[in-house]
């Protein structure tokens, strides 16, 4: 899958920080199972690239690292079996070792320097981040206008409750948030009641 097909897999990504790998398996099944395939694991542990490990033998699982900054995390993320990357920002280095090594990549945009930068390196699939402190839908559908073909996840500060006002936007495919698995040893029951609600988020 390609970074477009990826973000139209589901609404919400969960966006997971995770500091005991034994949580990686359980957190994983609670979301697959809950309609959320796709899991970004940000590299803000120690545990994060073992948890990658496990939670890429979850059956259903498409697992990718977030917070990833430079070329060497990239490596490390591949390594240890993450099918996409995400960044904060956008930089050429990181998205030309991205396009080299040919995985899917989300950079982080916040301003229409940053998409001219993606569209220039021959992306146009971008996360808008941080969103809501960036200025939230009003900031996004004025930034999108040039834009027509980018498309975007917005992520930072998005909720269940405003998630479908974000999914409702032309050019935004997927959301990324936090909600569905707060950091901490998960608790299955209502971390799968939480995925089924944010897997039935339509516009």
């Amino acid at each position: 899958m390609n970074i477009d097909a990826m973000m139209r897999r589901s609404p919400v990504i969960p966006v997971l920080v995770i500091d005991d790998v034994a949580h990686a398996e359980p957190l994983a099944q609670s979301l697959v199972s809950g309609g959320l395939p796709m899991l970004e694991v940000t590299l803000r542990t120690a545990a994060a690239l073992d948890v990658i490990r496990e939670m890429s033998r979850v059956e259903g699982a498409v697992v990718g690292a977030g917070t990833v900054l430079n070329e060497r995390d990239l490596d490390a993320a591949m390594e240890a079996g993450a099918h996409f990357i995400v960044s904060p920002g956008l930089t050429e280095p990181l998205a030309r070792a991205a396009i080299d090594r040919g995985i899917p990549f989300l950079p982080g945009v916040a301003n229409a320097g940053d998409i001219m930068r993606g569209l220039d390196l021959g992306l146009d699939r971008f996360k808008f981040f941080p969103a809501e402190a960036s200025g939230g839908r009003a900031a996004l559908a004025a930034l999108a206008a040039p834009f027509g073909q980018a498309r975007f996840c917005p992520t930072g500060g998005v909720t269940l409750e405003s998630a479908p006002q974000w999914l409702a936007m032309p050019s935004v495919l997927c959301v990324g948030g936090s909600w569905m698995a707060p950091r901490g040893e998960p608790n299955p029951a209502p971390i799968l009641a939480a995925a089924k609600a944010a897997a039935a988020l339509r516009p």
